[in-house]
């Protein structure tokens, strides 16, 4: 398990843990895909993702410690909900300024989901807030490679003259994906 070994080896196990969390997670790629698809600046893309990580790791922190807690329910529908929203918001947006704010607000219901799957893993006792600032810096590290490997697309769509129908058609499908899950 991750709590066994030295501190440091418990610490970079659950960054690694936070980095496959991302890449197995593929409504969370959605949602990257879905907050990125509209384009921008890579500096601008990355303030977006990491918005939404330093919201996450205030709830993740929260209800990992049961200060704050919500039902699973109401969680994983939320987190279809902004899945679902950021594809709809795609359909009619054209520029990304606002979208850090919106991705920060998102972030706190996604924390709730990540101390979810982190609670079912078990925790340790020991270095237990090192250890979920360490998830959540492997989530960023995740976040941004998706990100980075994506940007080379959104530039050549952006630069398309189809660009508004890549948008439009991979939102559309991004949007059916969170109502299904949301349903």
């Amino acid at each position: 398990t991750l709590s066994k070994g030295s501190l440091a080896e418990q610490l970079v196990g659950f960054v690694w843990l936070g980095v496959e969390h991302i890449f197995i997670g593929y409504d969370h790629i959605l949602f990257l895909v879905a907050l990125i698809v509209i384009g921008g600046r890579l500096i601008g893309l990355v303030k977006i993702v990491t918005a939404f990580t330093v919201a996450h790791s205030l709830t993740l922190i929260l209800a990992t410690l049961e200060i704050v807690s919500l039902p699973g329910r109401i969680v994983e529908s939320g987190i279809a909900l902004s899945i679902a929203y950021v594809a709809a918001e795609n359909l009619w947006a054209h520029r990304t300024d606002h979208r850090w704010i919106l991705t920060f607000a998102f972030g706190f219901v996604h924390g709730f989901g990540f101390a979810n799957v982190l609670r079912d893993l078990g925790l340790p006792t020991r270095g237990l807030v090192g250890s979920l600032l360490a998830f959540n810096v492997g989530v960023e590290i995740g976040q941004v490679i998706i990100v980075a490997v994506l940007f080379p697309g959104v530039l050549w769509m952006g630069r398309s003259s189809q660009r508004d129908r890549w948008v439009r058609g991979m939102s559309l499908v991004i949007l059916l994906f969170g109502l299904g899950w949301l349903v």
